[in-house]
Formats: structure tokens, C-alpha cells, sequence
């Protein structure tokens, strides 16, 4: 059989653009792997690439529509043949992995170069728990490690907890030794207490950004606050930064880059540098095997409700992570 099922979207737009096709099954080269993926995520990440936005991203993905049909970009699956220069992995290997600008992964089969990045999956977890390693969890440790240098004993005011991105980073920052509150709404607050936080903040009751307590750093995972709004519970050298890209947030990064007090900054995680995402990914992967970060699941859907999946992450009642069964 020489085709494979595959979500597509042919343009941008709302869920409804995507469709499923039957698309020719890749085949490898000498040098990478052919991974038959069991389960990928369905994340706001990915509603923003579907819906072209903001329009800045469009120069890596597409200007008018996507440079590749196939959506997706993180996966979790089993290898199913090698390329013959292939020296790390094996056939039935359980991998997870992520692929940027090269072709989705919302499909049967995925071809991936052996170095990229693509790990075995940890033991202790489902495909299902797997697959979004390489957005929420990833992300996070960029953002609290690399960006943020967080220590111990600091105080970090985590916006969002109770997603995806705010899920792996209150489970991080509780390990790195930092005070952590977190924001959520009040249906949540259980869930975000068993992942570590110290507070909560009812965020539909109380203005967070009025009280009298400061922080070294603010996250805020769901880009619904701004720097100016935070800035005065921003300790002297406190850092405010979030992954959801916009021109305000790029300007205050830019303008606030040489203060000697209080910053904002942005990372595109996915942009780093293989070689530091491969040291993040491997202290992810630690910190999972170590039984101190863990994937928490909302909801699954199979491959044929994916518009019904989008549907649900861009509702904004998403809790931790949302999955698409390939399989």
C-alpha cells in the first residue's frame, strides 16, 4: 500500500479548512528514519499556523497559504524502516520527536532525518502522553532555564497554568526549586495544585496584576497580559516574558533589552539551534524519567474529528494538552 492518510489544509483559516486526504507514503532515504506515528497534539501553537497568524510567521510558513499541506509538527509513533547509513535507532523503536518546515506530522507515516530531533520515547509514557513533549514541555524549559535563568527560591507568577505550556512549566519550576503561583481559572485550581503550585490566583475573581506581592519572573504562557500590565509586580530586575508572538511584545523586548531593570523578552523555541534544542529535550526527557514531570491529557480524538478537535483548543476550555489518535 504506497498511500497513507494525512490532515491537510490547502489555505488558511478556521478548522474547517482542514480536511483528510490520502497522500503517497513517504519513503526514507539512506539517512532517515520512516516512523509510523501513533499520536500527535492538537495545540494553539498550531491554530495560529493554521490560521497564518500573526502575519509575520507567514515568511517561514507560507505567505498566502502553507508552504506544506500536511499539518503538524510533533508526533510520537514507532519506527518502521531505516535508511542504510542509520545508526542510532532500530525498527520498532517508540520515538517522539518534532519536525519544523519540513512537511507535517498529522499523518500515517513521517519521514525524519536520524539527527533531528527525534528521541525514544520514555518508558513510563503512552504515545498519547508522548506526542506533545516537543510543545508544552519543551517550550517550558526554554522559557524557565534558558530565558528566565530561573533559581531556586525565586518567585515566578506563571499566567495560564492550566494549559499546555503552563502545565510542564509549573511541574518545572516546582522541581527547579522556585515559589510558584499560578493563574487559572477557578474550575482549575485543583489541577494546578496537584502539579506543584504553592498559589493560585482565581483569575476571574481577582486582578492579579493590582495585588501587593512581586515577582522575579512572570511567564505567561497564554499571551493575555502584556509587559505594561505587569510591570508593577515585577521586582527591580524582574523579567516579564511569554511564547505568543506579537508586535507589542517584540517592541517592549527590543526597547527594554538594555535596562538594567525590569525586561520583557520572547524565544521562538522552535527557531534555537539543534544542538540546544537537543540539550533542552534531554533535560525534559530526564526530569520525565525521574518521575517529576508528567502529561496531563484533556481530551482525545481520532483523525476523522480533527476540524472537532481545533474546534475545542481555540474554545480556550482546554486543560493540559489535546490528541489526535492516528492511529
Amino acid at each position: 500500500m504506497n498511500k497513507m492518510r494525512a490532515v491537510t489544509q490547502r489555505s488558511y483559516g478556521g478548522p474547517d479548512v482542514l480536511r483528510i486526504e490520502h497522500l503517497e507514503k513517504p519513503s526514507p532515504n539512506e539517512n532517515q528514519l520512516l516512523i509510523r506515528v501513533f499520536s500527535v497534539p492538537i495545540t494553539a501553537a498550531g491554530s495560529f499556523m493554521r490560521e497564518g497568524s500573526p502575519y509575520i510567521g507567514r515568511l517561514a510558513i507560507g505567505l498566502l497559504k502553507p508552504k506544506h499541506p500536511i499539518s503538524g509538527v510533533c508526533f510520537s509513533g514507532e519506527v518502521e524502516e531505516i535508511g542504510k547509513n542509520i545508526g542510532r535507532f532500530r525498527v520498532g523503536d517508540k520515538v517522539f520527536g518534532e519536525v519544523l518546515f519540513e512537511g507535517g506530522t498529522h499523518c500515517e507515516y513521517i519521514t525524519i532525518e536520524e539527527d533531528a530531533l527525534v528521541a525514544i520515547k520514555p518508558e513510563s509514557m503512552s504515545h498519547a502522553e508522548a506526542a506533545p513533549i516537543c510543545d508544552g514541555h519543551l517550550t517550558s524549559m526554554n522559557f524557565l532555564t534558558r530565558v528566565a535563568n530561573l533559581q531556586s527560591g525565586q518567585k515566578i507568577l506563571i499566567i495560564g497554568a492550566a494549559g499546555s505550556l503552563g502545565n510542564a512549566a509549573v511541574q518545572i519550576a516546582t522541581e527547579m526549586g522556585a515559589h510558584v503561583t499560578a493563574v487559572c481559572s477557578p474550575g482549575n485550581t485543583a489541577l494546578v495544585k496537584s502539579l506543584g503550585a504553592h498559589e493560585v490566583i482565581d483569575r476571574t475573581a481577582i486582578d492579579f496584576t493590582t495585588g501587593d506581592a512581586v515577582y522575579d519572573v512572570i511567564y505567561d504562557a497564554v499571551g493575555k497580559s502584556s509587559f505594561g500590565d505587569c510591570k508593577n509586580i515585577l521586582k527591580v530586575k524582574g523579567l516579564y516574558m511569554s511564547p505568543v508572538l506579537s508586535l507589542k511584545l517584540l517592541l517592549q523586548s527590543l526597547l527594554s533589552a538594555r535596562s538594567k531593570g525590569k525586561k520583557a523578552k520572547f524565544s521562538a523555541t522552535g527557531m534555537l539551534s539543534k544542538p540546544i534544542l537537543k540539550q533542552l529535550l534531554h533535560r525534559v526527557v530526564h526530569t520525565i524519567d525521574r518521575g517529576k514531570l508528567h502529561t496531563f491529557i484533556d481530551r482525545k480524538y481520532p483523525m476523522d474529528e480533527v476540524a472537532r478537535a481545533h474546534h475545542y483548543v481555540d474554545s480556550g476550555k482546554k486543560r493540559g494538552n489535546v490528541v489526535l489518535n492516528i492511529v
